[in-house]
């Protein structure tokens, strides 16, 4: 019960940004799905932490994530600078809340998957839904430091906007943070909550900047997880007969040449019976 009302809570946010970019406020729409991704953060442990999950929750939790990390950070965009190109911005818009739907989609079914190794739940397959709205209203956050009105910012936001949806559909290996905070040792409770709090203090004094460095430093650190995601894929052990490198490949005798399998088993491809053909 009370996960899903976290997450009702959530997608008030993510619907009251659609509505305040429309009118035209977009920093307490920003603000609308920053609260909105922090709370999506939380509805899951909370209902992990009491025992409440349940087939319904996630549902709507999905329901939710397309509304507040899809169709609001693509609404906000267009109505800030995208609605300048015109079509091609309104195009983008919607690639962009279409690649968060998908990625959903993919997350729904993958989690039900019983072959996935046990440490594959430390990694997303491509940039998550949540994370890729925060991300991709960067250019927003720089323009509310300051930044002047360039001509050639409308179409920077517009390649930017691509391509932060390509990273959500991708396969490219994130790291999930899922196991961050689960167990923390007694002597570092106290400088975790002390963090915690200076990092939400730094970020309603200085919205801006937070969000973009924080942006940036995202970004920069996911080379970092196709690395830790292909050390694992090293360490992971294989079934008999195939090979850890899947660029190591049996070599083949003569040059190279592929052999002929010998014997009364060896059938000649295409001929009937493995006889071959007599002139006539």
């Amino acid at each position: 019960m009370v996960p899903n009302l976290i997450t009702l809570l959530a997608l008030c946010a993510g619907l009251t940004a659609i509505r305040l970019a429309a009118e035209g406020t977009f920093e307490w729409a920003v603000y609308a799905i920053v609260s909105a991704a922090v709370l999506d953060g939380v509805d899951g442990r909370v209902a992990r932490l009491l025992k409440g999950t349940s087939r319904f929750g996630a549902e709507l939790d999905s329901l939710a994530d397309f509304v507040n990390f899809g169709v609001a950070p693509g609404v906000t965009l267009y109505f800030w600078g995208l609605h300048e190109a015109k079509a091609a911005g309104w195009i983008a818009a919607m690639v962009f809340a279409i690649a968060a739907g998908l990625r959903l989609a993919r997350f729904n079914v993958a989690i039900d998957d019983p072959n996935r190794p046990p440490w594959s739940a430390n990694f997303f397959v491509g940039m998550p839904a949540p994370a890729g709205a925060i991300t991709v209203l960067l250019p927003v956050y720089v323009h509310f430091l300051g930044m002047p009105a360039l001509a050639f910012l409308v179409p920077v936001t517009l390649v930017y906007t691509l391509a932060i949806a390509l990273l959500m559909v991708s396969r490219l290996p994130v790291y999930s943070g899922k196991k961050v905070g689960k167990r923390v040792p007694p002597d570092l409770v106290l400088p975790v909550f002390i963090g915690v709090v200076v990092f939400f203090a730094l970020l309603i004094a200085y919205p801006w900047a937070v969000l973009t460095i924080g942006t940036g430093v995202y970004l920069v650190c996911l080379p970092f997880g196709w690395l830790s995601h292909r050390g694992y894929m090293r360490r992971e052990p294989k079934p008999q007969g195939q090979s850890a490198d899947p660029d190591d490949k049996p070599a083949e005798p003569d040059g190279g040449v592929p052999q002929q399998p010998s014997g009364p088993a060896a059938v000649v491809p295409f001929e009937r019976g493995g006889e071959r053909p007599t002139r006539r």
